[in-house]
């Protein structure tokens, strides 16, 4: 399995801890991470390719987890593609940050965490439950 991280791309430096957390989480499942925003750049003027790369990265994996403790037009619109493509989809943001009624209402699994333990421990729940509906 393979899992798609959306994240705000201005705010990478801040969630820093929370995406090694993430990632950590999903290796330790069995799952590949793919952090967008960490595997390509591109130039303000490259926002078709930018896009293209981002529907081909979410084709190719099997979830998509939306960090939205800081809200991102773009979080927004892979979670939407991802969803519109059948793809569960995991809403991750901490209980201080403000809801997102747009993400979490297309969400399949939201995860509400106070730190990075707790986020470890709640992502691995839910991504228990992932593995045994594939089984299924």
């Amino acid at each position: 399995m393979k899992a798609y991280i959306a994240v705000s791309f201005s705010k990478r430096k801040l969630f820093a801890k929370v995406i090694m957390a993430i990632t950590e989480t999903l290796t330790h499942s069995g799952i590949e991470p793919l952090v967008f925003i960490d595997q390509h750049t591109f130039l303000a003027e490259q926002e078709q390719e930018m896009m293209e790369q981002a529907m081909k990265d979410i084709d190719a994996c099997d979830l998509l987890i939306a960090e939205t403790s800081e809200k991102a037009i773009g979080i927004g619109i892979e979670a939407g593609y991802a969803k519109g493509k059948g793809k569960p989809v995991i809403y991750l943001r901490h209980a201080s940050a403000e809801h997102s009624t747009t993400l979490s209402g297309i969400s399949d699994h939201p995860v509400i965490y106070k730190n990075d333990d707790d986020l470890k421990i709640k992502l691995s729940a839910v991504l228990g439950k992932l593995q045994l509906c594939r089984k299924a």
